[in-house]
């Protein structure tokens, strides 16, 4: 009897466009396992999601680029290449640990002179940039604590400026945005910071957004993109 070859799943397909459109990249390779051996949660973007920062990155012609929540600087690095030898990254991360296994990889993929990462509570961080009063930033990826997304986003706009794109990850979170989570547990506040997130994207004037949902090696989740008008 012919029995048939068992069905892919996203993660099959996922390997698939990665050999088919992705040059072999054994520093990145090494970089996630190097964060995963110091104990950092297996929570990076994907190797597809990665470089499509960083073609984001190029067409939107960004020098400058603001990253919140480096974690083990693999989504650091992917923008790093984006901006250029001329561009630059600032990345926002709050535990030391992994601000020192990030400082490791992008030095290993050779990119540490384009980023420079801000150890601290993210929301202390970008009141600081903001007091700075540096250039805008042209592409802003926020990838952190979900529970403060709306806050993230309100920030971004400031430090954006007409033109400049957000990128605000996990949006969907396999279906549970559509309804409000238990505020007594991480995952509801979690799911409560992203819906906060997703009302000031529809509801601020100065933001032009859209989200998709995307399923892969990650499972079943999404991102949201808008344009400071």
């Amino acid at each position: 009897m012919e029995t048939s070859a068992a069905l892919p799943g996203p993660a099959d397909v996922d390997k698939y466009l990665v050999e088919k459109l992705l040059a072999p990249e054994p520093e990145m390779a090494k970089a996630r396992e190097r964060a995963h051996a110091a104990g950092l949660p297996h929570i990076e973007v994907s190797a597809v999601q990665g470089k499509f920062l960083m073609l984001l990155a190029q067409i939107a012609g960004a020098k400058r680029v603001l990253e919140i929540g480096t974690l083990g600087g693999y989504s650091t690095t992917w923008l790093a290449r984006g901006v250029g030898p001329g561009g630059h990254v600032t990345t926002c991360e709050y535990e030391p640990l992994h601000a020192r296994v990030a400082a490791d990889n992008l030095a290993a993929c050779g990119v540490e002179d384009r980023v420079d990462i801000r150890i601290g509570a993210a929301l202390d961080t970008l009141d600081a940039l903001l007091a700075e009063g540096g250039e805008p930033f042209d592409l802003i990826f926020i990838d952190a604590d979900k529970e403060n997304n709306g806050h993230y986003i309100d920030l971004a706009i400031t430090l954006g400026r007409t033109g400049s794109v957000i990128v605000v990850d996990n949006v969907v979170r396999e279906g549970a945005v559509l309804r409000p989570g238990d505020p007594l547990s991480e995952a509801g506040r979690m799911v409560n910071g992203v819906r906060q997130g997703i009302d000031v994207l529809g509801s601020n004037p100065r933001l032009d957004a859209t989200a998709l949902q995307t399923v892969g090696a990650k499972g079943w989740d999404g991102f949201a993109l808008a344009v400071i008008r």
